[in-house]
Parts: C-alpha cells; structure tokens; sequence
C-alpha cells in the first residue's frame, strides 16, 4: 500500500540547524544562532539535552498551539494554565530503536467532553502529530 505525501504549496518558514559530534557529545545550532546546544546521550553525565528532549518541547509547543486554534474555531475560551506534557521513549524492539509518545493535556475548567473534542482535532491538526501519524505509538491523555 502506497500512503500519498502532501506536498506544501507554500512554505512558511524553514528551520536550519547545524549538528556535529551526533548525541553522543555533539553540538548543535540553529543557522539564526537562537539556539545552542549540547548533546548528551539520554542519562549521561554532564549538561547537554538529547533528541527526544527536543522533539518533546517542539511537539508539546505545536500541540498546545493546535488546541488555541480548535478552541478558537469552536469558540471554546481556553484557560490561562492550559498546559501540554510531552513524553518521549526512546526504546528498542528486536535491536532496532523507536520512538513512542504521550501527549498529556490539562484544559482546567473545561468539562472533559469539550477537552476530548479539542485534543481530537488539534492531533489531526498539529504537524508534528502529522508527521508521526501511523509510524509511533501515540497516546493523547487528558489529565
């Protein structure tokens, strides 16, 4: 089975990192300078953060953000604290390596059937929930 791609007509904006030293004791940064790291292998010693720290504050950031907009066009007012958590695994199946993920959702005074319905459409809405759709365990949570 053929899973079509679709193809951006127009793109917003392009992120540009350079990397060097991969996550063992590398270093990375984006071409505007914002952001400099440190890479460090999930709990190794010493400052640095890893991949899947990076992919969590990235998809957490975007998800939260795909909930303003669902609220937004359900006319749904969102609370000051609403909060996503993310939490990546980086784990091993027969040798391989893979991710997994869970997307736990505060909405803090929202009955929960309203919440359910915004965490609904902003999974369908959220590139990065795009971008792992059918390829990682992904587990949305209300909390």
């Amino acid at each position: 089975m053929t899973t079509a791609i679709t193809q951006i007509e127009k793109v917003i904006y392009t992120a540009k990192a350079h990397t060097t030293g991969g996550r063992e004791s590398g270093t990375s940064r984006t071409s505007d300078g914002r952001l400099n790291v440190k890479l460090r292998t999930p709990g190794a010693k010493g400052d640095g953060t890893n991949p899947e720290q990076l992919f969590a504050v990235g998809w957490s950031s975007c998800f939260l953000s795909a909930i303003k907009l669902e609220a937004a066009a359900t006319k749904v007012r969102l609370p000051a604290d609403a909060a996503v958590d993310a939490e990546v695994d980086l784990g091993t199946t027969d040798g391989a390596y893979f991710l997994q993920a869970r997307l736990n959702v505060s909405l803090p005074g929202i009955d929960r059937q309203t919440a359910q319905i915004l965490v609904d459409g902003a999974h369908l809405r959220c590139p990065y929930s795009k971008a792992v759709h059918g390829n990682i365990n992904v587990v949305t949570n209300l909390v």
